[in-house]
């Protein structure tokens, strides 16, 4: 922690947006100053007591943490407290899959196998036997990196039927709390509307408090594949919502997906909502460290290892998600050749450099987004980094015109996803830096032979 750092704060009005709920669930911010002065910088030449040093930078590191901490306790990271749902399904579909046998030989690890052994599996299966096989396992065959994504849909629609069943049962069930039917209810929204006939729900879970990935395009033949990932409050249930449409994964994967075909028409393109980790669901330490940043990282590197085909690969990561980026960055596979991140804490690294990805790195921030307020560092776990959308991380900087606050990146309209859907699309030179230069585009068409 430096001195620099600390002595920014000195005397500054700092505006911080404590989350305001409404009664359904939906978050309102507001923006109220509080004046955060730290102890007064030594006067230049001052002789120190033997020891003051020391003393100094422990109280600074003490005060960089509580400011942090601070930040996170009152900026609206999270939404609603979800409860988790109910029972163990994961662990009972994976014994049931451990113990069952083709041809006298075991099924391909779940959690182990390479992507390649999988499909491999599957290509000697054939598909009426792997077709039995996902009716038999759907819940591993659904969420199986390397199984034909076709299967994978088909296998998650039978998930999704039964978890639909199950809840319907439950709505009525008098032992229920009001609370209780309310979230049996939003259970059997979000079932019904995932089973619509158009949805490709290339992942789904219910044990916890949910996960699921959607695509949107074809998948299998598509040159070019975003995936989208978000940050905190996100789970099964805020999947896609109807308020703040938009600041949702389901919301965020249409408007790009619309906006890149916008942007390249005719183009063979794919989507991935991905909302398949486990995020931080309220305000605590794990929305300021990067503990489920690292278990999601391990399941995107898998994810882009397995997609299938040669296209190339963007990945676009909001707010928290961008932790998880950073994180997963110097694993991601060589067709991941694009990496954006909008509204970011950080990337737990102090340069884009340090990342380790050949990746170009991408970031934006609207100057209305409260992620601004939060101190970009890092002390003893907490926090996340250097701020991305600052010159001195090396990123590309992007225009976020319009995006009007932290959730509002993938507007239908906004500078910020029409930077977003170029990206994903390789057009760069339809691209708009966030200065008035042309800075962001630097080397990139040497790069693509353009």
């Amino acid at each position: 922690m430096t001195s620099a750092v600390v002595s920014s704060w000195h005397a500054a009005a700092v505006h911080i947006p404590p989350p305001l709920l409404f009664t359904d669930g939906r978050e309102r911010t507001s923006r109220i100053p509080l004046a955060l002065t730290p102890a007064p910088e030594p006067a230049a030449g001052a002789v120190e007591a033997p020891g003051a040093p020391a003393v100094t930078r422990v109280t600074r590191a003490v005060l960089a943490l509580g400011i942090v901490l601070l930040l996170l306790a009152t900026s609206g990271w999270t939404t609603v407290r979800q409860r988790p749902l109910s029972g163990p399904p994961r662990e009972a579909a994976l014994a049931a899959w451990e113990r069952d046998r083709i041809d006298g030989r075991p099924l391909p690890a779940p959690a182990g196998a390479p992507p390649r052994t999988v499909a491999a599996f599957f290509a000697r299966l054939g598909p009426d036997r792997a077709e039995r096989l996902a009716a038999r396992h759907p819940l591993v065959v659904g969420n199986l990196n390397g199984a034909p994504a076709a299967l994978r849909y088909r296998a998650n629609r039978i998930s999704l039927s039964r978890a639909l069943t199950a809840e319907r049962g439950r709505v009525d069930d008098p032992r229920l709390t009001a609370e209780g039917r309310h979230e049996a209810l939003r259970r059997v929204h979000r079932f019904t509307s995932l089973l619509r006939p158009e949805r490709q729900v290339l992942a789904f879970d219910p044990t916890g408090t949910g996960r699921t990935a959607e695509v949107l395009g074809d998948l299998e033949r598509a040159e070019r594949i975003s995936v989208i990932v978000p940050g905190v409050d996100t789970n099964l249930l805020t999947f896609q919502k109807t308020h703040n449409r938009y600041g949702a994964p389901a919301g965020m994967a249409r408007a790009l997906y619309e906006a890149e075909r916008r942007t390249a028409p005719g183009a063979r393109i794919a989507v991935i909502a991905w909302a398949d980790y486990t995020a931080p669901a309220a305000v605590n330490v794990d929305a300021a460290t990067g503990r489920l940043a690292a278990h999601g990282a391990e399941r995107l590197v898998a994810l882009t290892s397995a997609l299938p085909g040669h296209a190339r690969v963007a990945l676009f990561c909001h707010s928290y998600g961008s932790v998880l980026c950073g994180i997963a960055a110097p694993r991601l596979p060589g067709r991941v050749t694009d990496l954006a991140v909008a509204g970011s804490p950080g990337m737990r690294a102090e340069r884009a450099e340090d990342l380790g990805t050949p990746a170009r790195v991408w970031a934006m921030r609207d100057p209305d987004d409260w992620i601004a307020d939060v101190p970009h560092l890092e002390v003893g776990g907490i926090g996340h980094g250097a701020d991305p959308a600052e010159p001195e991380f090396g990123a590309r900087i992007l225009s976020a015109a319009g995006a009007a606050g932290h959730s509002g990146y993938f507007e239908p309209g906004t500078e910020s996803l029409g930077n977003l859907a170029a990206i994903g699309v390789g057009a760069y030179e339809r691209l708009v830096c966030a200065h008035a230069d042309r800075a962001c585009h630097d080397g990139i068409f040497a790069a693509e032979g353009l």
